[in-house]
C-alpha cells in the first residue's frame, strides 16, 4: 500500500474524539529492503553457502555498496580495506552480517526522513540497544551478533507508527511525557496497536525467526529469566537512560538499578558506570553516521 493510501485510511479513521483506531491492514509499512530480510532469512541456516549470501547482497549494488561502506568504517576498523561483499562474510562472518544488514536496510529506508529530530532519536534509540544488548551478550552466554540484530530489530514497530503517520506520530512524541509502558498504553489509545504489537505482527509477516519476535514485547524486569528477549528489554531501558531514549521526555529508570539486573556473573563484566557506556555507545553510532 502506497504511504499516502495508508495516511488517507488513517484520517477516515480519526474517531471524533481526535484519536486514531486503525485496522491492521492499513498499518502495513511500505515495502522494507528485501536484500535485508533475505540476509536475516538465510545467515541463521547452517547450511547456507558463503556464495549465496554474497550474491544475494551484490544483486542489489546500492546496498552491496553501503554494507562495505559500513565494514570499512571506524566502527569496524579493519586492518586492511574490505573490498568485496564475500570478503567481509569471511572476516565478520554470516552471523554478523544480519545484524550490518539489518542496520543498513533500517538506515535506507528511512533515508531522507532521519533528518527529522524525532526520526533520528528513534533511529538511535534503536541502535542504542543493538550496541548494549551486543555488550551484555559479550559478557554472558547468549550470541552477541544475534542480540545486536535483535536489538535492531525491536524498535521496528516505533518506525513504522512513524513511517504510516509521520505527522501524528511526531506530535505524539513530543508531546508524550512518562514511562516506556505508559507510552504503549497512550498508542493503543491513540493509534488502535502499540509499537510492541506491530513489531510483533511484522516479524511474523516477514517470516523471521520467532526470537526475534519475542525481542519485540514490552520490555520488563527480567525476574530471574535470562534470554534474548530479556537482553533486549534491559538494553533497551538502558538506551533510555544513558541518553537514547525514544522520545524526549522519557521516564528512564536509574542505570544502577538496571545494573541490579544483570546477573551477577555479567554485571561484574559489564561497565560499572552510566557515563561510560554512554561514552562507548556515542562513539559507534557516530562511526555508522558519518558514513
Amino acid at each position: 500500500m502506497a504511504l499516502g493510501t495508508i495516511e488517507a485510511a488513517m484520517a477516515d479513521n480519526i474517531h471524533a474524539s481526535g484519536t486514531l483506531q486503525v485496522p491492521w491492514a492499513h498499518l502495513r509499512m511500505p515495502p522494507f529492503p528485501q536484500v535485508a530480510l533475505r540476509v536475516l532469512q538465510l545467515a541463521g541456516n547452517e547450511s547456507v553457502q558463503l556464495r549465496q549470501l554474497e550474491e544475494l547482497i551484490s544483486s542489489d549494488p546500492a546496498f552491496a555498496a553501503e554494507v562495505l561502506a559500513v565494514v570499512n568504517s571506524l566502527l569496524y576498523a579493519p586492518r586492511y580495506p574490505i573490498r568485496s561483499i564475500l570478503q567481509a562474510i569471511e572476516v565478520l562472518g554470516a552471523t554478523h552480517l544480519q545484524g550490518l544488514c539489518i542496520t543498513v536496510g533500517v538506515r535506507a529506508y528511512l533515508g531522507k526522513s532521519l533528518g527529522q529530530p524525532s526520526m533520528r532519536m528513534l533511529w538511535r534509540h534503536n541502535l542504542g540497544c543493538a550496541i548494549i544488548a551486543q555488550q551484555i551478550a559479550s559478557a554472558g552466554f547468549i550470541d552477541r551478533d544475534i542480540a545486536y540484530t535483535a536489538g535492531v530489530l525491536h524498535g521496528i514497530g516505533l518506525l513504522a507508527l512513524a513511517v504510516v503517520s509521520p505527522k501524528e506520530y511526531a506530535e505524539f512524541l513530543s508531546t508524550f511525557i512518562g514511562t516506556p509502558a505508559a507510552m504503549l498504553e497512550r498508542e493503543r489509545a491513540v493509534f488502535g496497536i502499540d509499537h510492541c504489537q506491530l513489531g510483533e505482527r511484522l516479524i511474523s509477516e516477514w517470516n523471521l525467526p520467532e526470537d526475534f519476535a519475542e525481542a519485540m514485547r514490552p520490555p520488563s524486569r527480567s525476574n530471574g529469566a535470562w534470554g534474548l528477549a530479556g537482553i533486549v528489554g534491559l538494553s533497551c531501558r538502558m538506551a533510555d537512560a544513558v541518553g537514547f531514549p525514544a522520545f524526549p521526555v522519557c521516564h528512564a529508570a536509574p542505570f544502577e538499578e538496571l545494573l541490579e539486573e544483570l546477573p551477577s556473573r555479567d554485571r561484574t563484566l559489564f561497565h560499572a558506570q552510566v557515563e561510560t557506556l554512554s561514552f562507548e555507545v556515542t562513539k559507534k553510532i557516530a562511526a555508522l553516521e558519518v558514513i
